[in-house]
């Protein structure tokens, strides 16, 4: 006779539960401390920083996202936002559409047609981020609701960026409201070029989170740090309060949706 009191699958399984939640608690934690740090340092330690950030906070999304949707999810939005933002980037650097005439500073590490490896992967870290909130608000107009927040974003991450040096433009008509040195096609072609990634990503990926899979509390927490950070930083760290307070009233229309449909919407497995 054998007498077994053995449960392995279900203590391993709240253990890597607990060492999975942990390593994306403590990947976001780097990332967050690396945003807090860009506006108290300076010259090659700052080149390095947003870098470092940039990377930290892609690589957290993509893992956040096997975690959560699996291996197919992960690797099929990596692979296509990193090619759709390298050629999108690559065109816009060499004939001005659809953002407006630009380049980048070679601050930003080796370049390919002109395109900083690095920039891909910024559109990573909130084309995730933002793709689960389209899922969320609406089902019909994901493209549209995700390219308003790509775009809105970008309100926040052109000034900052440009006042560093990190890319230069060339204005030409309108300008981006309290930014006079990006000019308004920038912001129309982040919301075509957008909404045509998030067509791309809302056609392509699995729509359910797998079972057991994480929580969307890291990208969720992110979108609100990007609207908190932008605000913040920009009214009392760069001193551009206009830039801060018209960033945070676009991109924030465009997050209260889905932070309402969380807190008092229908459940989703999302």
């Amino acid at each position: 006779m054998s007498i077994r009191q053995y449960r392995p699958r279900s203590i391993a399984g709240r253990s890597g539960t607990r060492s999975r939640d942990l390593f994306l608690i403590l990947l976001t934690i780097a990332s967050i401390g690396l945003q807090i740090t860009y506006p108290l340092v300076h010259n090659k330690l700052l080149q390095e920083i947003t870098i470092a950030t940039v990377y930290c906070a892609a690589v957290t999304m993509l893992i956040h996202s096997y975690f959560a949707y699996g291996f197919r999810f992960a690797i099929t939005m990596g692979i296509v936002v990193l090619i759709f933002a390298f050629t999108v980037e690559a065109i816009g650097v060499k004939t001005g559409w659809p953002f407006g005439k630009y380049s980048y500073d070679h601050s930003l590490g080796k370049q390919i047609f002109g395109v900083p490896i690095l920039v891909p992967f910024a559109w990573v870290m909130l084309t995730y981020p933002l793709l689960i909130a389209a899922r969320r608000v609406t089902k019909n107009w994901v493209f549209i609701y995700g390219g308003i927040g790509l775009a809105a974003w970008d309100l926040f991450l052109d000034p900052q960026m440009v006042s560093a040096g990190r890319w230069t433009w060339k204005v030409v008509g309108p300008h981006v409201p309290y930014a006079p040195e990006i000019p308004l096609s920038n912001t129309a072609g982040w919301l075509f070029a957008g909404m045509g990634l998030m067509a791309l990503l809302h056609a392509w990926l699995p729509k359910d989170r797998r079972k057991g899979g994480a929580t969307t509390s890291i990208p969720d927490f992110f979108l609100a740090w990007t609207l908190f950070a932008g605000l913040i930083g920009n009214v009392f760290f760069f001193h551009r309060p206009g830039v801060g307070v018209f960033g945070a009233i676009v991109f924030g229309a465009v997050l209260i949706p889905y932070f309402f449909s969380i807190g008092f919407g229908r459940p989703a497995n999302l």
